[in-house]
């Protein structure tokens, strides 16, 4: 006869494999013992073993299924060790999230609706959904024109549409001096020559945008003028006015990236101030999740055109049971609830950094998730990087941001929103005792 731990030993390895995946739903007891040749006592303790270890969960009326992964322990991370804090990579995820989204989506899985949501769609969608588009990147005074928004698989395919189209090759576009990583892969990948714009504490400056294009004509400049990633930097009012006074007058198009914006949604945009040249760029990984993303575009009527053929062109039209899950979380206030929780959880996030490394110079905003490190001397940034490794805390240096061949700051970004609150106050005190540590008694160049 079967040991039933030799049973739930194979069902485990199963779940550990990927065979049986995070929701699927185990058979019932009485046709898994026919299955396994096994009793029905028998078949009862092994689900029974399997709930034990946390592999499963029952839910009455319905049945047994696989679980999410459940969160693994906090490494001790006094001590070098193999298990990775991720503060490099940055998705914001609070406790409710997975509950609220499922609710939402229950309504799209009946058949009828299922079925519609599994056809093709178009970069400009529905008028309906565009309209929520529209309500969901409303910010502050200013709430875009329904028509005038497209949509892409994510964000990052929604900025490579965009760029495509304003950006022949060989162009140049114009970014901060500081930028998002992902903008420079998408520039090498299309033969863009990026050009680094000054900033000063306030973000980019308009002067800058000046003087290069005197150097030559910028075909866009992307910026990120609300808590720009890596400064955490909001552009103030008297800033984003005289921006755009200088981009209308040189006739140069802005990309505007909001994807962090939701967490000051009070602040309008640049489009606002210049809504016949400035292209904004969104999407929901940040505001919801990664693994079911939408892009969005709000293009001017004069680039609309050429940004819909190059999301299409470029394969990067979005999926249709996507989009169709964004307007149903759009609709029944699934993205508000979920902004308005991540909002808290920065407020509780910055605190957390702020406290634990007190009195170093550190820079961020009270309502984001990353922070700018500028690292005490003797260390480097690529020294504590490393340092930061064998303690098992991923980080990001500066140089990653870095345009040109400038010298980059001795400074690391924090990416404060991916472990949880426990694992991450272990790991800023970690790296609090690093700085105040030599480099040359942790690593070695």
């Amino acid at each position: 006869m079967k040991d039933y731990q030799g049973v739930a030993d194979a069902v485990a390895e199963e779940i550990r494999s990927g065979v049986l995946r995070p929701g699927d739903r185990l058979p019932p007891q009485r046709e898994f013992a026919r299955r396994h040749r096994i009793a029905n006592s028998t078949a009862t303790r092994v689900y029974r073993e399997l709930a034990r270890r946390g592999l499963t969960v029952g839910e009455v009326g319905r049945g047994t299924f696989v679980r999410a992964e459940s969160e693994t322990a906090a490494p001790a991370l006094t001590e070098p060790t193999g298990s990775r804090v991720d503060l490099e990579l940055n998705y914001p995820v609070v406790p409710e999230q997975a509950a609220l989204l499922a609710e939402s989506l229950t309504g799209l899985l009946r058949p009828a609706a299922l079925g519609a949501a599994l056809g093709p769609v178009g970069a400009a969608g529905a008028p309906a959904v565009r309209a929520a588009g529209a309500d969901l990147l409303a910010r502050g005074d200013w709430r875009p024109d329904p028509e005038q928004v497209l949509f892409a698989g994510n964000g990052r395919q929604a900025l490579s549409a965009v760029l495509a189209a304003l950006v022949p090759p060989g162009g140049r576009l114009g970014v901060e001096e500081l930028t998002y990583p992902v903008v420079k892969a998408i520039a090498a990948r299309f033969g863009i020559t990026l050009v680094p714009l000054a900033m000063d504490d306030d973000g980019l400056l308009p002067e800058a945008v000046e003087e290069a294009h005197r150097g030559g004509p910028l075909s866009a400049v992307y910026v990120q003028p609300t808590l720009h990633n890596p400064l955490s930097l909001t552009m103030p009012r008297p800033r984003r006015e005289r921006l755009a006074e200088v981009l209308l007058r040189l006739g140069v198009p802005a990309v505007e990236d909001t994807i962090w914006a939701f967490l000051r949604d009070e602040v309008s945009p640049l489009a606002a101030l210049a809504p016949d040249l400035t292209v904004l760029v969104d999407s929901l990984s940040k505001r919801v999740a990664p693994g079911l993303s939408l892009g969005f575009v709000v293009a001017p009527a004069a680039l609309a055109g050429d940004i819909g053929a190059s999301l299409r062109s470029g394969g990067w039209a979005p999926m249709r049971f996507a989009l169709e899950a964004a307007y149903r979380w759009q609709q029944d206030g699934t993205v508000k609830a979920l902004v308005r929780a991540k909002q808290r959880e920065a407020a509780v996030r910055q605190e957390m950094a702020g406290r634990l490394l007190d009195g170093f110079a550190v820079r961020g905003d009270p309502r984001s998730y990353h922070c700018w490190w500028q690292l005490p001397r003797p260390w480097r940034a690529d020294t504590f990087v490393a340092a930061a490794a064998r303690h098992g805390i991923a980080l990001a240096p500066a140089a990653a941001f870095t345009v040109g061949r400038g010298h980059a700051p001795n400074a690391v970004r924090l990416g404060l929103a991916s472990p949880s609150t426990g694992v991450l106050a272990q790991a800023l005190g970690t790296l609090a005792g690093l700085a105040r540590s030599a480099p040359d008694t942790l690593v070695t160049d």
